[in-house]
């Protein structure tokens, strides 16, 4: 999972401009847009066994607003050849305090996350693996989600995402990835 961050940072970065380019991702391997949906874009990487699909969105509101912060995101990834669908993952835009304090709240749920670094960017996992389902049917469903983390100087951080064209993004990963 700590590679997760690298390989998908810079694809973040393209999702800053109106017209998202086809960005690269880690070791330079191509990502294709597959669509823009509302606030989500959806991309796949590699081929074969190392095919990954995944969507993405940058917040609508970030606070505080004055913390330094690069790349910030939540993306939920499918992974054919790990029998890995839907996983999501928060990026922070900053070093995180690992085993920091670690949610995404969507409606009156919320779902634990755990935090690690890799290199300067924290990005955090779902606590429990079984809480999957139960979180991706709360953002389907949902009109926002809001992601909390600590950095490691302490700046406790909130991010608000729009939900807004989730279903459509998440479909195209699935149907791509045949997941």
């Amino acid at each position: 999972m700590k590679k997760i961050a690298g390989i998908f940072a810079i694809a973040a970065l393209g999702l800053s401009a109106p017209a998202v380019a086809q960005p690269a991702v880690g070791g330079g391997l191509p990502a294709t847009l597959l669509g823009v949906f509302n606030n989500w874009s959806a991309f796949s990487s590699g081929s074969g066994s190392s095919l990954t699909c995944y969507a993405l969105s940058r917040p609508r509101a970030t606070q505080p607003r004055t913390a330094k912060r690069s790349a910030i995101y939540l993306m939920v990834s499918d992974w054919p050849a790990r029998k890995v669908k839907a996983e999501p993952q928060i990026v922070y835009g900053y070093p995180a305090r690992e085993n920091g304090a670690a949610a995404l709240g969507v409606g009156g749920d919320k779902f634990t996350f755990f935090i690690r670094n890799n290199a300067n960017e924290g990005s955090a996992w779902l606590q429990s693996l079984n809480d999957t389902p139960r979180l991706i049917d709360a953002m389907r469903s949902g009109v926002s989600a809001v992601a909390t983390g600590i950095s490691q100087r302490g700046t406790k951080t909130t991010d608000t995402f729009s939900l807004s064209g989730f279903n459509d993004a998440l479909a195209k990963i699935h149907a791509t990835c045949q997941m």
